[in-house]
C-alpha cells in the first residue's frame, strides 16, 4: 500500500481505522445510530417537502380558473370605450410598409 495511491479497499480501510482512533469502538454504535436516525429524518423531511410542493402545485393550478374578477359598471365602460378606441385608430392608421 503506497501512501500516494490510496483508493478502493485501501481507502475505506484507512477511513475506518481514522473513525476508530477518533471516537473509539465503545463509541461506533452510538455513532452509527445517530447516523442512521439522521438519515431517517432527512429522507422524511425531503419526503413531505416533495408532498407539500405537489399539494400546492394542484392547488395553484385548480385555483387559476376559479378566480373571478369583479369591476364596476364604469370602470367597465371605460375599458370598452378605450378598445373602441384603440380599435378605430389602428383601422385609421396608413398601413406600415
Amino acid at each position: 500500500m503506497a501512501l500516494g495511491n490510496i483508493f478502493g479497499p485501501d481507502l475505506l480501510i484507512v477511513v475506518i481505522l481514522a473513525v476508530v482512533l477518533l471516537f473509539g469502538a465503545g463509541q461506533l454504535p452510538k455513532l452509527a445510530r445517530s447516523m442512521g436516525e439522521a438519515s431517517k429524518e432527512f429522507k422524511k423531511t425531503q419526503k413531505e417537502a416533495e408532498e407539500e410542493a405537489r399539494k400546492e402545485a394542484a392547488t395553484s393550478a385548480a385555483g387559476a380558473g376559479d378566480e373571478k374578477i369583479t369591476m364596476s359598471k364604469a370602470e367597465l365602460d371605460a375599458l370598452l370605450a378605450e378598445r373602441e378606441a384603440r380599435a378605430k385608430r389602428e383601422s385609421e392608421a396608413p398601413p406600415a410598409q
